[in-house]
């Protein structure tokens, strides 16, 4: 049996002559929490729904629990908990009520198993308020508990945080950060903000204009951005096989005569220097540099050169 809690091969979405989703490939490992990461309007909101069977794929394939989602659709969604977009309630009704309601219509049949989601989320003392004199952040957190009232083992979580205050968003990234384990429970996290990713993911995907640009560990994300030996130099494609014929790997990412050397000791440095002096190049510039996983994460988005 395969590892993948959610594996896509070639997934496409198409509305017309507009391309949402393009050929997507999602691997989701057991017990990770995916950071599903793009800009509004990637693809991300088209990709859950797809994986929620609320929309068909225009082509492609999904698997969820290693099992087709076409022909095991309704064995699969009873496994899953989502909040996609902003929750909807009934707003006459209090919090409990509406919790209560959806336990029914899910059959449910542990009947504490609101007030547990409830205590979860932190909601337990405004339970008894009616959900229209809840706050945006409240409804979230109520939205949140929805989710989580059939005990599911793949928890879908669309924006989680929106509408909330700090201090909300902390606690509920922290109550995220500690699900995989407590409950054994996988977690797909879509979010347009990098620097919520980066505080709760273990593993990254990032989609921009329906294509996965990224996918890997967050480990290997932030890989990324250590330091390295940016050297400007003429003729730059031919100073990379001269760096090369000396045992340094060197790479040309843009069109203004810059070279990137991952190495970023001292000693690398000056070799490559005395190399490319020696070999009659001209070494304007050379110096190590850092990227933030910010500056990555717009560099493969299209928002800047890439690096």
């Amino acid at each position: 049996m395969s590892s993948y809690v959610i594996e896509t091969n070639n997934l496409t979405k198409k509305y017309k002559n507009q391309t949402v989703v393009d050929k997507l490939n999602m691997k989701v490992q057991q017990g990770e929490i995916y950071g599903f990461l793009g800009p509004n309007g990637a693809g991300k909101t088209t990709t859950i729904r797809m994986l929620l069977g609320l929309i068909r794929p225009t082509s492609g394939d999904i698997k969820i629990f290693s099992q087709n989602l076409t022909q095991n659709r309704i064995s699969i969604l009873s496994k899953i908990g989502s909040l996609v977009e902003t929750p909807t309630f009934y707003g006459h009704l209090t919090g409990y009520e509406n919790l209560e309601a959806v336990r029914r219509l899910i059959q449910v049949n542990n009947k504490k198993r609101v007030d547990e989601v409830l205590r979860l989320v932190g909601l337990s003392n405004v339970k008894d308020k009616k959900v229209k004199k809840y706050s945006l952040g409240m409804k979230q957190r109520l939205g949140i508990a929805t989710a989580l009232l059939n005990d599911p083992q793949l928890l879908i979580l669309d924006e989680p945080t929106n509408g909330l205050d700090p201090a909300g968003i902390q606690e509920i990234r922290e109550f995220i950060k500690e699900m995989p384990k407590k409950y054994e429970m996988t977690i797909l996290l879509s979010s347009h903000l990098l620097s919520e990713i980066e505080l709760i993911a273990t593993q990254v995907g990032i989609i921009h204009k329906g294509n996965i640009l990224f996918q890997d560990s967050i480990n290997a994300l932030r890989k990324e951005s250590e330091t390295k030996i940016r050297i400007k130099v003429d003729n730059p494609l031919r100073a990379i096989k001269c760096l090369e014929q000396s045992g340094i790997k060197a790479s040309f990412y843009t069109d203004q005569d810059i070279l990137y050397i991952r190495e970023s000791s001292s000693q690398i440095a000056g070799e490559a220097n005395k190399v490319l002096v020696e070999n009659g190049f001209f070494v304007s510039r050379l110096e190590g540099v850092k990227k933030s996983l910010e500056d990555i994460f717009l560099g493969l988005t299209g928002k800047e050169h890439h690096l």
